[in-house]
């Protein structure tokens, strides 16, 4: 589509009311099933080689296993690894051994998503 259409689409669609414009966005869908192709960016199934720094706090840590991980739900994960995070935090627990902890959580994660049949 070109960039005039596009403008004109977003035009048209900014002046109408929000539900409408959800109706169109629902039609745009439906021809796009029937019609149209969307390349989904491909999510690795294989965790990426993000090498572990040798200072690292356990925020950045929990980003760089995100990173790593990128096939993996983080919504699941985010339970027990603020738990972690508030262990180092509130009470103080070395950092190493948080991260050391949240590597193991995001493994055992992954092998969970890679292992056939499991929930």
């Amino acid at each position: 589509m070109k960039q005039e259409q596009l403008h004109r689409l977003k035009t048209l669609a900014d002046a109408l009311p929000e539900d409408v414009a959800a109706q169109l966005l629902d039609y745009a869908e439906f021809l796009v099933e029937k019609y149209g192709q969307v390349d989904e960016p491909a999510i690795p199934r294989e965790p990426l080689d993000l090498p572990r720094p040798e200072q690292e706090s356990v925020v950045l840590a929990i980003q760089r296993l995100i990173a790593t991980y990128p096939m993996l739900d983080t919504a699941k994960l985010l339970n027990e690894s603020s738990e972690l995070m508030s262990s180092h935090i509130l009470q103080g627990r070395d950092v190493v051994s948080v991260i050391d902890d949240l590597e193991s959580l995001f493994g055992r994660y992954y092998e969970k998503y890679n292992t056939p049949d499991s929930d």
